[in-house]
Parts: C-alpha cells; structure tokens; sequence
C-alpha cells in the first residue's frame, strides 16, 4: 500500500475534483431552472423519461449516501472517507434538485413502475452478485447493506468500494439512458455531468480497491 504523502495527496485531488465538478454543475444547472428551458416549451409529462429519470435517480442517490454514511463511520482511512464525502455531498444536492424539479412540474416524486421510462434498454447489466436488490442497474441487496453495516476498517473499504464502484456503473448506465431519451435541458445536462464524475470515481476506486489487493 502506499504512503500517506504523494500518491495520496495527487488521489485526493481527483477525488475533489470530481466532487467540485458534480457540484458546479449542480449549481449551474439549479440557476438554468429558475427559467423556462430553451429546449421545451411544455414541462415533462407524467410518462416521460425527464420525469422517469429524475424518480429512479432520485432513489439510486439515495442509497449511495446511505452507503457512504455508514463507511464514514467504519473506517479511519482518509481518502476513502473523502472519496464517501464527496460522493455524499454531490449526490444529496443532485436528489433534491431532482426532487424539486418534480415538484417544479406538479409530478408525483414516486412511482409504482420504477424503471418503466428505460423500458427496452436493457438495463439490469451493471448488477452483480451483492448488487441485484432491485430492478434499478447498480443497487446494492439489503444483504450487502447489512454486511458493510457490520464490517470495520479495510474490510469496509472493500466492500464500499465494491459496492460503490456497480452503483456508479448502474448510475451511469441510467445517466447515458437520460441524455438520449430526456427532452428537457435540466436533465439532459445533468445526466451528462453524472456521467462525467462517475465514470472518473469509477477509475479512481479500481485503484484503491488494487492498493487493498481487492
């Protein structure tokens, strides 16, 4: 494993940049809503896929900062917990711009057909063995929850990172989806902006996941 001083120092930095960047663009488009979007003159239907997207996203966050939340607590390692609280930070903002985009559109925040907007996609291809607790791609089992619940320091590590690293897959999966399927600019830029940070935590868990021998 390497030492806590150059290598840590440079990963530090690419994991705050691929926070600073989901949050800028989170930013920027929060402010792009206060106006009508240039590319619709009409807000999503109920069946559309800005509205789908903007549901199931709104739940696929949700479980990444519950995730990050409890490995926060179980490791003392420093660039995992950044990693944790940036994936946290960013994820949480984006929730609650989706949220109030809904809200924004008199649409309902929940559905009882998850996933009906990416029918045909063939979504389901980023889960794995710990990671098919739902029909969204990526979403880890109540059971792989409960084992990182009850796992303390490196054994943490792995499995959030594991587990982060098939949700990111999924999110990204789901993202891609949104910027060929949405019609409003509010969606499509921020399902751009998801693809962009995750794919860059992606490559930066396979890393630290290498450095644990995982």
């Amino acid at each position: 494993m390497h030492g806590r001083h150059g290598p840590v120092t440079g990963r530090r930095a690419l994991v705050t940049a691929s926070g600073l960047t989901g949050l800028v663009a989170a930013v920027l488009i929060a402010v792009s809503a206060l106006a009508p979007s240039s590319s619709s003159s009409q807000p999503p239907g109920d069946d559309s896929a800005d509205a789908g997207f903007a549901r199931d996203m709104a739940v696929h966050h949700q479980q990444a900062v519950e995730m990050s939340l409890i490995v926060r607590d179980r490791t003392d390692d420093e660039e995992v917990r950044l990693l944790a609280y940036d994936i946290l930070n960013t994820q949480a903002n984006q929730r609650g711009m989706m949220l109030g985009w809904l809200e924004m559109w008199d649409l309902p925040k929940s559905t009882n057909e998850p996933m009906r907007w990416m029918a045909g996609h063939g979504h389901g291809t980023a889960g794995g063995a710990d990671a098919g607790g739902g029909a969204m791609p990526g979403m880890a089992s109540d059971e792989a929850l409960a084992a990182l619940r009850s796992a303390e320091g490196r054994d943490a590590e792995i499995r959030y990172l594991e587990l982060m690293t098939v949700h990111h897959q999924g999110g990204v999966e789901m993202a891609e989806a949104a910027v060929a399927r949405a019609d409003t600019e509010e969606i499509t830029r921020l399902a751009a902006g998801m693809v962009d940070a995750q794919e860059s935590e992606i490559a930066l868990m396979a890393d630290l996941l290498d450095e644990r021998g995982a």
